[in-house]
């Protein structure tokens, strides 16, 4: 059954472009389980969309294997891999951007329409998913009329209307506002929450990263080089640097207390958790700091 297979697998893959005979990705091995929360991140040009183009059979291999939910994928022709995608993975991508001559409605429900659903019941599941992501009242607006943060919530509907086994979401906070880019994550977050849904997340940002998800994978020179939960990757930050990527904020500042004799967890990255680990270190070092009163209110 699925429960004990992985939903998605890597087996060495690789994928090199004829083209220019750049290694994009290097005998990576991933094993994806169905309802996990994965983060991708990596410099320009370390891999990461190669691998989420692999993922999401919009790209063959080169060598290796790629099992979707048990079935060898990776070397399909071209148009069983358009079937399969469309059957089985939700895609929030910059190149699949809304279509500005349809509604909201229409966009949502399109995906249904190249599976062939009715029409009548393409609107209803559409609806009903626009509902979900909170724009039921703004179905019948095209994407000028609505705000970039509704623009993405319109794309991420348009991902899940098919129920695909996955979603693949490659920045979908880029060129957002922070409210824009809040309302997405947690739009996200609740998909997760609520129905289970694996998702795979491309992003920049570590606090975001560290806020929602459970694994984190870098991406190096086409290589997976941490595949951990964010915190344990975060503790390699002075690695990270040398790939060009930085840890949360918060992760600097908690190592930089520790070195100056402060007591605290410095693997902590939200600022809840600094907060609660300065207090305690305080609290167990006696500092004059808590006597002024300043930090007990």
């Amino acid at each position: 059954g699925r429960s004990e297979s992985a939903l998605l697998k890597l087996i060495h893959a690789s994928k090199i472009y004829a083209k220019n005979g750049i290694c994009a990705l290097n005998a990576v091995d991933l094993t994806v389980q169905d309802g996990d929360y994965i983060s991708v991140t990596g410099a320009s040009g370390s891999g990461k969309s190669t691998l989420m183009h692999i993922l999401g059979l919009l790209d063959s291999l080169t060598e290796g294997e790629y099992l979707l939910d048990g079935a060898a994928v990776a070397h399909l022709p071209a148009k069983q891999r358009a079937r399969l995608r469309s059957e089985k993975i939700g895609f929030v991508f910059q190149q699949f951007r809304l279509l500005t001559g349809m509604t909201a409605l229409e966009n949502v429900a399109l995906p249904l329409a190249l599976q062939g659903v009715p029409r009548h019941e393409r609107s209803e599941r559409a609806l009903a998913v626009l509902e979900r992501v909170g724009l039921s009242d703004r179905a019948n607006h095209r994407p000028h009329q609505l705000s970039g943060g509704q623009q993405q919530r319109v794309a991420i509907a348009r991902a899940v209307v098919t129920e695909p086994c996955v979603i693949l979401a490659d920045e979908p906070t880029a060129g957002l506002d922070p409210m824009g880019r809040d309302e997405i994550l947690d739009q996200i977050a609740s998909l997760h929450e609520t129905r289970g849904i694996t998702i795979i997340l491309v992003s920049h940002s570590m606090e975001d990263i560290a806020k929602y998800v459970e694994r984190l994978i870098v991406m190096n020179h086409g290589e997976a080089v941490f595949d951990d939960e964010p915190k344990k990757v975060f503790s390699h930050y002075k690695e990270l640097e040398t790939m060009g990527l930085a840890a949360p904020q918060i992760t600097y500042i908690m190592h930089a207390l520790k070195e100056h004799g402060l007591n605290v967890d410095a693997d902590a990255t939200t600022v809840e958790e600094a907060r609660d680990s300065i207090l305690a270190a305080l609290k167990a070092s006696d500092s004059p700091l808590l006597k002024e009163g300043g930090a007990e209110k």
